[in-house]
């Protein structure tokens, strides 16, 4: 693929979720759109380099331009990760600085790292050693606990482009270490759009995206218009149909690879037969479709058909038109 591929397929990313975004969920992913960028589950510098867990990186050949963000903040360590990262073949490689769990805390790395921003320059660094023409990114939030993003923010910007890294996506909330959970990080802290805005008007040459509370595509556009980039979260698996079959046409300009939400279904198919063959289950695939017809007619029946008709130990493909039967069923 062309050196700058991921950065290309910035303009439209789907966030690294853990228990969310695995291959699976990326293939599925990539059948709706052809041209947004996916990541994966953050994956921890010292399971690759020290737990010999290997088997985090592996990825289906389809999910091109692919993205692993690793947890981490040994320098060392990250720089050694990344360099198996490129040698598997990721399109890029991004440091994590803004997951606020308990157990990155007690790693120190995720969002509070946003307090160390020299050893977050100095981790950066090394992984940008480590990964020849293969880009090095950075997400983060704005801030955490008593920070004041306006200075803590550009602060942390400056030292990333300082070490060469150019691109970076930007959670536009606080988190809190203190007080909040993981979930209520994601909702609680208020949104800054114009803080975000700011650092890109600061940092000309900073490739920024903006993650946040963006929900639909036409939200997308209308940061794209002071953006680099946007970032989708829960939206872009709760409703993938919504947020992913239209995103190359309406945010890259090409044709969308994907006609409709049953074509994308069928597709999967030989994914899951291949799942199936070497002893997978058919839950591990189908949970990340679940939300494929969300707000359409018959999607209640198929949300219910194919979490139920995936629990049984011998379920197959048969289930998964099972489920298609409920869509057309209230269309028809």
């Amino acid at each position: 693929m062309p050196l700058n591929a991921a950065t290309q397929a910035a303009r439209l990313s789907a966030a690294p979720m853990m228990d969310w975004t695995t291959s699976a969920c990326r293939v599925f992913h990539r059948i709706l759109s052809a041209r947004a960028l996916l990541y994966t589950e953050m994956v921890t510098s010292a399971a690759l380099v020290r737990g010999g867990a290997d088997h985090l990186l592996a990825f289906d050949d389809t999910e091109h331009p692919v993205a692993l963000q690793l947890g981490g903040s040994d320098p060392g360590e990250l720089a050694e990760a990344t360099a198996m990262a490129v040698a598997r073949g990721y399109d890029e490689v991004n440091l994590n600085v803004g997951c606020p769990s308990d157990r990155v805390q007690s790693g120190c790395f995720g969002a509070v790292l946003m307090e160390r921003p020299a050893l977050v320059a100095e981790c950066l660094a090394a992984m940008v050693g480590a990964a020849g023409s293969v880009p090095v990114t950075m997400k983060c939030r704005i801030g955490v606990d008593d920070q004041d993003p306006a200075d803590a923010l550009p602060d942390l910007l400056g030292r990333m482009e300082d070490v060469g890294v150019t691109r970076v996506t930007v959670h536009a909330r606080k988190a809190w270490l203190q007080g909040l959970s993981p979930k209520e990080n994601r909702e609680v802290p208020p949104l800054d759009y114009p803080l975000v805005h700011a650092m890109k008007a600061r940092f000309p040459g900073l490739h920024i995206s903006i993650n946040g509370g963006i929900a639909t595509l036409e939200e997308a556009e209308a940061q794209l218009s002071v953006m680099d980039g946007v970032m989708i979260g829960r939206a872009a698996y709760h409703d993938p149909g919504n947020l992913l079959l239209q995103a190359d046409s309406r945010i890259f300009g090409t044709a969308d690879p994907c006609p409709d939400r049953v074509t994308a279904a069928l597709r999967m198919i030989p994914y899951i037969e291949a799942h199936l063959a070497e002893g997978g289950k058919l839950g591990q695939v189908t949970r990340h479709m679940l939300g494929l017809f969300s707000g359409l007619p018959g999607a209640r029946g198929w949300r219910r058909t194919l979490s139920e008709g995936a629990a049984r130990a011998d379920a197959g493909v048969e289930v998964l038109h099972q489920a298609l039967d409920q869509v057309a069923a209230r269309a028809a």
